[in-house]
């Protein structure tokens, strides 16, 4: 029942971090799309492709901290306690990306509009880099199984920083496939190409971090390092070819299919992440088991989370559906 709970909960984190990560990349491209003039036509797109959405892909993060703090209190209360800052720092930067997108796209007064904006774009990168120092922390076994651990250290530290560039450099990698394809779909050649190209810068870059990243995270985080390279190098390879092809043929391929590569591409690396961490639930230390809540409650929350995703996983499927045949006007 344990592992269980924990498969569950990590289908959850990997919904988050491929369609939560696709709305985030797409507030690093609006921050980076240049002045008003010149990014008119991106930001727009990034509009229209978000508005139906952005607001559903957060159901994936309430899933996870209910699974968590029902299944696993004792977990839940070592990352709480140990980890708040950054995460405190995602929730407040949730709140001004959510605020910043809704007000912006109701503002008349152009720097009233700018600020809005930027409050977004911004919110849009720091919340993915503080959600993967969290990762980082929990990877390289910082997190104490009593909790309260050390506020600052558990988080400033190379696994962590290593893991929140990689979140905002993945999610960039994902939406620029997303909006490259819904250019696409638009028949907007000159869009594909901005995109497309941008897709393969952030390739490029996440590429090089993850390189760099090997000599991290064998001084720093040997048992994370170990585990990548035996339990979970099939996942990782699996996660750079399907990176790769879906760069190769960018331009090529239907939407659909580059959807479902571009989002292969991130849950394969997030599913390696999550083998190599196995049994364990913070990294190096507290078995799954041994966290886990009483079999009563795991029973209770193995049919609650079954409901849940009987209702939602068929809802959001039907929302994406729709807002790619273009069935769904812009939210105010």
């Amino acid at each position: 029942m344990s592992t269980f709970a924990a498969v569950v909960l990590f289908i959850g984190v990997l919904a988050y971090a491929v369609l939560g990560g696709a709305d985030y990349g797409a507030g690093f491209w609006d921050l980076t799309a240049g002045g008003a003039a010149r990014g008119r036509r991106p930001r727009h797109l990034v509009d229209e492709a978000l508005a139906p959405v952005w607001e559903a892909n957060h159901v994936w993060l309430i899933f996870c901290l209910v699974m968590l703090w029902t299944g696993f209190p004792q977990a839940f209360t070592a990352i709480t306690t140990t980890l708040y800052i950054p995460l405190g720092l995602a929730a407040l930067g949730v709140v001004v990306r959510g605020s910043g997108f809704a007000f912006r796209s109701v503002m008349v007064r152009t720097d009233r509009q700018r600020v809005a904006g930027a409050a977004f774009a911004v919110s849009s990168i720091l919340v993915p880099f503080f959600l993967g120092t969290v990762a980082g922390a929990i990877a390289s076994g910082r997190v104490p199984s009593a909790g309260n651990g050390d506020a600052v250290h558990s988080w400033v530290n190379p696994t962590s920083l290593l893991g929140g560039v990689l979140a905002v450099l993945a999610a960039a990698f994902v939406a620029g496939v997303f909006l490259t394809a819904e250019a696409s779909r638009r028949g907007d050649a000159e869009l594909v190409g901005w995109f497309a190209r941008r897709a393969r810068l952030a390739a490029g870059a996440a590429g090089a971090v993850a390189l760099a990243g090997i000599g991290i995270l064998r001084a720093d985080a040997p048992r994370l390092f170990h585990e990548l390279l035996t339990r979970g190098l099939a996942l990782v390879v699996l996660s750079a070819a399907l990176g790769l092809v879906t760069l190769v043929l960018l331009r090529r391929l239907p939407p659909w299919v580059l959807h479902g590569l571009a989002a292969g591409a991130a849950a394969t690396v997030v599913l390696g992440w999550g083998v190599a961490q196995y049994p364990y639930l913070l990294g190096t230390h507290l078995p799954i088991a041994a966290a886990a809540a009483p079999i009563p409650t795991l029973s209770a929350l193995t049919v609650v989370a079954a409901a849940a995703l009987v209702l939602v996983a068929p809802s959001l499927g039907l929302l994406f559906v729709l807002q790619q045949r273009g069935r769904l006007g812009k939210s105010s």
